[in-house]
């Protein structure tokens, strides 16, 4: 019988996470994620993964950002995780989601006081005329918000890339590397090699 990941990319998924864990020295959780501009230039920066499970991939932002705007016109996303000390990638595509409100809810509030406030205070992507405006916003935050019962933003949440396609990617000599591409038909994941 085939190991696990052979057949379930989930599966090698967490192995590959659970080792760029351990020997990344930063941010084993950043992807670059792409999306697409209404008249399909791609679009592309650096998120932090903040969950997953077989359901797909999770990160947070704010909906109304430039990459909020671009996914509530096309849907759809790439993911791209590099692993520089295992020399490693993964590429994942597909249909993009929101998360619930409870998992919004439930994320929003395990972050730091000032994230918190960061999330009422920034209006992310728009043209920024001085920093001193960003520190008024967040000082004004913090009146509005003395305690720690900071209520999520209605424009803050999250996306779910459900996977259709996963590309494992493992640097090898002179160039031969190694592809493991992972299709999804149905239900199904179907496995197979691809020339370096």
């Amino acid at each position: 019988m085939p190991p696990p990941e052979a057949t379930d990319p989930f599966a090698l998924f967490d192995i590959w996470f659970a080792q760029a864990a351990q020997s990344e020295p930063n941010d084993p959780n950043a992807m670059t994620l792409a999306t697409s501009t209404p008249d399909g230039a791609p679009s592309a920066r650096i998120v932090l993964l903040k969950g997953h499970d077989a359901r797909g991939f999770v990160f947070y932002t704010n909906t109304l950002s430039r990459k909020g705007g671009e996914l509530a016109g096309n849907p759809r996303a790439a993911l791209l995780f590099h692993w520089k000390t295992l020399q490693r990638q993964v590429r994942i595509e597909g249909a993009v989601e929101s998360v619930t409100e409870a998992e919004a809810d439930a994320y929003y509030a395990s972050r730091p006081r000032i994230s918190r406030l960061g999330a009422w205070a920034s209006l992310q992507s728009q043209a920024l005329p001085s920093r001193a405006v960003l520190e008024q916003r967040l000082a004004d935050a913090e009146r509005e918000f003395p305690g720690d019962d900071i209520a999520r933003p209605p424009h803050w949440s999250g996306y779910r890339v459900l996977p259709a396609r996963m590309e494992f990617w493992q640097a090898a000599e002179f160039r031969l590397h190694d592809r493991t591409v992972f299709t999804r038909e149905g239900g199904t994941w179907l496995a197979g090699k691809l020339f370096p």
